[in-house]
């Protein structure tokens, strides 16, 4: 029997971990996924070929941002996840928690600038683009912790709560679309706040972690929100195939769990990364005092110098 248009037959059997992580493309997100690897790793192949240094574990990190943007979405996880709220509750929470902060850990911006070529006098070249949207009122209002935060719970509740979920997943470019703004809405989200890119909002540290933990407790109450309901509250999984051998309001209940668990876990990390930059700052600030006083020590140095010299030349 076919569900919901995307020509995937739901005669599963009951879902296991390792059922979950059988190979199952989705064409849309394992072409995306190449492509972000490949352009990645031309940026560091071009930097290194003129000599500069790219650190490795950015190119770590961005490596496993966009593996775990496959793993959720071209494994049988995005099968199950069709018939299945919980796994399809993982794959949500994956792929707007984890896999946006380890790409934006990566600094895939910061990189694109510093490899792609400068175009000539005049004329306007990628580099010169992306420029221009960093720069740009758009990037400016979509960075805003007013907008951010606002996005963040718009897509828990706006989308769950109302019939625009049953709808997305209806079809198969509904259902990538929705995946797709979970992204797009981690990626925004979570950009000022781990601060490795370039970009028009760049607030201090504690900012950033009042920002973090703006959004927390309604993600928290959205998964508690779950678990406590009485009735499934989409109808996409409310009479889930009988071979999968499920409860719909069991599975909706551990779906809730998922989502609080993530409010808590990524935040934590998130956190340290924060911590971590922020004492990296500190030191590299003292650094540069140390040396602004080396250089303004020897300056007075050589004027006292130049000082006694000159009393040395009158007294002759």
């Amino acid at each position: 029997m076919d569900h919901s248009g995307h020509g995937m037959t739901t005669d599963l059997p009951p879902f296991t971990l390792g059922r979950g992580l059988e190979f199952s493309p989705d064409l849309f997100f394992l072409v995306g996924c190449l492509v972000a690897l490949g352009l990645y790793g031309w940026g560091v192949a071009r930097l290194r070929g003129r000599g500069d240094a790219w650190p490795v574990s950015r190119t770590v990190l961005f490596t496993a941002g966009v593996l775990s943007v496959a793993l959720v979405m071209c494994t049988k996880l995005n099968d199950y996840g069709m018939v299945m709220f919980s796994v399809h509750m993982v794959q949500h929470m994956m792929i707007s928690m984890v896999s946006p902060i380890l790409l934006l850990l990566g600094a895939p911006v910061t990189l694109a600038l510093r490899a792609l070529p400068v175009a000539g006098r005049g004329s306007l070249g990628p580099r010169e683009v992306l420029l221009k949207l960093l720069h740009s009122r758009y990037m400016k209002v979509i960075t805003h912790p007013v907008f951010t935060i606002g996005i963040f719970i718009a897509s828990l509740y706006g989308l769950y709560f109302t019939p625009l979920f049953d709808t997305l997943m209806a079809s198969k470019p509904g259902h990538i679309a929705m995946m797709v703004h979970f992204l797009a809405v981690g990626v925004v989200f979570f950009w000022p706040i781990m601060g490795v890119d370039p970009g028009p909002h760049r607030p201090g540290y504690v900012m950033r972690m009042l920002e973090l933990f703006a959004g927390m407790p309604f993600h928290a109450f959205f998964g508690i929100a779950m678990m406590m309901a009485s009735q499934p509250m989409v109808k996409a999984y409310e009479n889930p195939p009988a071979s999968l051998g499920i409860d719909a309001l069991a599975d909706q209940n551990a779906a809730g769990g998922i989502a609080w668990a993530f409010s808590e876990i990524p935040s934590v990390l998130v956190l340290i990364a924060l911590v971590y930059q922020w004492y990296h700052s500190e030191q590299r600030q003292a650094v540069r005092k140390d040396r602004q006083a080396d250089r303004d020590g020897d300056k007075e140095l050589a004027e006292y110098n130049a000082y006694l010299a000159s009393l040395q030349g009158r007294g002759r």
